[in-house]
């Protein structure tokens, strides 16, 4: 009678266990995605295309690790902003957990 009640909670906390991780490992590869892009864009010769093409590189390597990817690249004159969005992966049915991981550098320039 007692496992009867304690395997039902023993599953929920190695499966809530086993989800916070999938959402750490998702975030992280949203954060990698998002600092790769903004170095291509902040270095001094760089646009918004290089961001662009420089995040997607990135996510086509962490695999299905993070879905449904969207980057927002932005440069101005003294900083560069990329903005990452997406979806980690989940072992708990009808659970989407989403994440956004934002990484802000300023603009190699020359001063002097």
């Amino acid at each position: 009678m007692q496992m009867l009640m304690l395997m039902p909670a023993i599953l929920a906390l190695m499966f809530a266990t086993l989800q916070g991780g999938l959402y750490y490992y998702g975030r992280s590869a949203a954060l990698a995605i998002a600092n790769t892009g903004v170095r291509a864009a902040a270095a001094e010769s760089g646009t918004t295309a290089a961001c662009y093409a420089a995040a997607q590189a990135m996510a086509a390597k962490v695999g299905d690790a993070l879905t449904g990817v969207t980057v927002s690249c932005s440069r101005s004159t003294t900083d560069a902003t990329v903005t990452v969005q997406g979806t980690t992966l989940s072992v708990i049915p009808l659970v989407l957990p989403s994440t956004h991981q934002s990484v802000n550098l300023p603009v190699e320039r020359i001063t002097g």
